[in-house]
């Protein structure tokens, strides 16, 4: 594979400092795949009509960033919920159901699949504890954040030395919601009204989910951040869901974001 060929992930200076703890982590754009036609590389979408064998080859090139075989990359099968599961040395290659994965075991691939939706990168170097999560609007208002880092509490790391970045994901200015949508934010909590501004649509809001997505990790006792991509407005370098729809395409494909312990 010549250098051309390979991932080049976007990696978050905060994340990049744990090098030296042995933690690996990169936010995938589209560079660097197989994958032809509206899924124009590094498209890792089991779940799209892409080529399977193609998506297979794209999801092998990121193992290999990593060093690993593809049979070391954990990615669930995401549903939008509030569910984490706990990865071990033994990974057998599943996809349970679910939207976060921790783990405390070198040499495993925690991924997560998105196309506007929040990736975010969990690492305490200090346990050398690490995971990830797939937060749309309902996964960050169900409690997917909060349940993955309790369970990597569970597994040894410490909540003050934890620290989460979400990754390229749609910005506020091109996400735009109804009425509805907004009621229901507002009845969970009257603060989340300082995520919404109005758009040009009468009685609709433009939605600042990095935003909340932040917040609530900050709220929960661990140091947050952004690296500030929005997935709708790079069509070359990520994958959009709401863009596709936008653009009238029959699919879409998927970008990855992904961490690991390094193997001693």
């Amino acid at each position: 594979m010549s250098t051309a060929d390979q991932p080049r992930p976007v990696t978050a200076a905060s994340l990049d400092d744990m090098g030296a703890a042995g933690i690996r982590h990169g936010f995938f754009t589209r560079d660097g795949g197989v994958s032809e036609g509206i899924y124009r590389g590094l498209n890792v979408g089991l779940g799209s009509n892409d080529d399977p064998e193609k998506v297979r080859e794209n999801r092998r090139r990121v193992s290999a960033w990593f060093g690993q075989p593809l049979d070391r990359l954990a990615t669930a099968h995401q549903i939008h919920s509030p569910d984490v599961v706990v990865v071990g040395a033994d990974y057998d290659g599943s996809r349970p159901q679910a939207d976060a994965q921790v783990t405390a075991s070198p040499g495993v691939i925690l991924g997560v699949l998105t196309a506007d939706c929040g990736p975010i990168l969990f690492a305490d170097p200090h346990n050398r504890v690490v995971g990830a999560a797939h937060a749309g609007w309902k996964g960050a208002l169900g409690g997917v954040l909060e349940n993955t880092i309790d369970a990597m509490v569970a597994l040894g790391a410490d909540r003050n030395r934890i620290h989460a970045t979400l990754g390229p994901s749609i910005s506020q200015a091109n996400y735009e919601v109804g009425p509805e949508f907004v009621d229901r934010f507002l009845a969970a909590d009257k603060r989340y009204e300082a995520f919404f501004t109005p758009s040009a649509k009468p009685g609709h809001a433009m939605f600042d989910l990095p935003g909340l997505t932040v917040m609530r990790l900050s709220e929960a006792g661990v140091k947050a951040d952004s690296i500030g991509l929005c997935t709708y407005a790079a069509p070359e370098a990520f994958f959009s869901y709401r863009r596709t729809t936008h653009a009238g395409e029959p699919d879409y494909g998927r970008q990855i974001s992904a961490i690991a312990i390094k193997e001693d």
